[in-house]
């Protein structure tokens, strides 16, 4: 088949560029190893932020990028991020004091002239105990309260994009594995895919492709028919799940860990507790990094710091997750230090039309899209409109919320909770979800109480949205499978649906089972505990 580019990587920034690309009329297509948002970038801390500690190293382009890419996220996809406000507490023992991080925010708020959210605050002692009652008041002087935001369902930000891009006629192949970047002397003429399901292997042309596999774009390069150096100086982190503990209120805490100095974060989250992250050089195998008991420890040892009333154990863990940033190779620099900024590299001596994106960020996936396709646009010599993506409402965005919830709650059979749930995890297209209930009342039902999502994203996952298991649908569509049990309960409940409306025979349900446990074990942190330590 025939393209004018060839994305590679179906992670934020992948999907990020085929949607750009596809509404300024290339001929797209992206490919994608697994499912859409299946590694990197659903193993971050779901925040969609300026960077605040990106200003220690100077970074200030940086922030300002990241603050108008948070302002236009905020605007053109509401019902997957909102704001977010986070408190640093701050302790005698802190390295950073009350006067150091007042000024930073100053410089932060500063930077975001324009946006939406309110500045920053300086809260006394009191004051930052009325914030965050579970914080710990032993040698407390006070704290700094901002705002930021959060993607609680980034998976779903990655699926919207991609459907955006399909919309404006991209081709999205996902379980398809590159093998070989095929090359004609030094030029890109396409690659050789593989139907991971099938086995089936095929040729794609283009004279462009976008190396977007995040950690994976050193072995993609690999793949080239001519040597290539490497780029990647993956670094990994690590985040624990628990449930909310008394006294934690839906303010954050942005803390700095006693033991090294590290800042990480105590988020409320999915109704949950989300504790992140670490941050240590890994050039492990991306598919293959997990938890590992010593970063359970520190992450949990830290957060019993900031809030000992919570009594965090290691059985309080639900579930765990890792993943690798893509960052630059940069030899021997503090991981802290290594730049976030991302860079678009062309391999023009080697693989004239081969792009890698080198490291990047959720918040700036959009302007990240922007260049690459201006890169692309301007090396072929087409002539294409300028990008609109930061005036475009992604799908289910451009919606008011109290609209939709009355739109929804017209519609027989639905809770209320399922209403709000359809809302926040598909924005405007929840009436197209829950028109599917009208006539097939079974589809009303919930499939999980935790999230409340319903039988009928079951189907409309499968029909609408690229899922073809039941992996995609519960951890990647309709969000059952980040509950407490892990979408185990949503599982036994969804199967059934599928065998009905899908056609799945006992074979497929078999299959599907299996697999969506073997992809839940890895989080599972239970299943890995050291029963000494536990």
């Amino acid at each position: 088949m025939q393209f004018d580019l060839i994305i590679i990587g179906g992670g934020i920034n992948g999907a990020g560029i085929a949607r750009d690309a596809a509404l300024r009329g290339l001929r797209t297509c992206l490919v994608e190893r697994a499912d859409l948002c299946s590694s990197t970038t659903r193993w971050s801390s779901r925040l969609i932020h300026g960077g605040l500690r990106y200003l220690e190293f100077g970074e200030l382009g940086l922030v300002h990028e990241s603050l108008q890419e948070r302002a236009n996220l905020l605007r053109n996809a509401g019902h997957l991020v909102r704001p977010l406000p986070l408190l640093i507490p701050v302790y005698t023992h802190s390295r950073r004091g009350m006067n150091t991080i007042d000024f930073g925010l100053w410089v932060y708020d500063l930077l975001s002239i324009g946006g939406v959210l309110p500045g920053h605050r300086r809260l006394s002692r009191d004051a930052a105990l009325a914030e965050v009652p579970a914080l710990n008041p032993d040698g407390l002087d006070g704290g700094i309260l901002y705002h930021d935001a959060q993607v609680t369902f980034v998976e779903r930000l990655v699926v919207e994009n991609a459907l955006a891009a399909r919309a404006a006629g991209a081709t999205i192949r996902t379980y398809t594995t590159v093998e070989r970047i095929v090359l004609e002397g030094n030029q890109v003429q396409g690659v050789m895919v593989r139907d991971s399901r099938s086995g089936r292997q095929e040729s794609l042309t283009a004279p462009a492709i976008v190396n977007a596999a995040g950690p994976w774009v050193d072995r993609v390069l690999a793949g080239a028919d001519c040597p290539m150096p490497r780029f990647m100086g993956p670094t990994k982190g690590t985040h624990i799940v628990v449930r909310r503990f008394g006294g934690m209120s839906d303010v954050a805490c942005y803390a700095e860990a006693r033991s090294d100095g590290r800042p990480f974060f105590i988020l409320p989250w999915n109704g949950l507790v989300l504790i992140g992250t670490t941050d240590t050089r890994c050039d492990a195998d991306p598919a293959s990094v997990h938890a590992e008991e010593n970063e359970i420890a520190y992450l949990l040892a830290e957060a019993s710091h900031v809030f000992p009333g919570a009594r965090l154990r290691r059985d309080n863990v639900l579930y765990a997750y890792s993943g690798l940033r893509p960052l630059p190779r940069q030899g021997l620099r503090e991981t802290a230090s290594i730049t976030r900024r991302h860079q678009i590299r062309h391999h023009g001596r080697t693989a004239r039309g081969l792009y890698s994106v080198i490291g990047g960020k959720i918040t700036t996936y959009r302007h990240l899209a922007e260049e690459a396709v201006d890169q692309v646009v301007h090396r072929l010599g087409i002539e294409a409109p300028p990008c609109v993506t930061a005036e475009l409402a992604l799908p289910g965005g451009g919606g008011k919320r109290e609209d939709l919830l009355a739109e929804l709650a017209r519609i027989p059979g639905l809770t209320a909770a399922s209403q709000a749930h359809l809302v926040d995890v598909y924005g405007v297209r929840a009436p197209a979800v829950a028109a599917m209930t009208i006539g097939h009342p079974d589809l009303a039902e919930q499939i999980c109480s935790w999230s409340a999502a319903i039988a009928a994203e079951v189907v409309f996952a499968v029909r609408q949205e690229f899922a073809p298991g039941m992996a995609d649908i519960l951890l990647r569509r309709c969000m059952a499978g980040l509950s407490p049990d892990l979408g185990r309960t949503a599982l036994e409940r969804a199967l059934p649906v599928a065998s009905r409306y899908l056609g799945w025979d006992a074979a497929r349900l078999t299959e599907e089972r299996e697999a969506f446990e073997a992809e839940i074990r890895v989080l599972d942190s239970s299943a890995s505990a050291d029963p000494v330590s536990a």
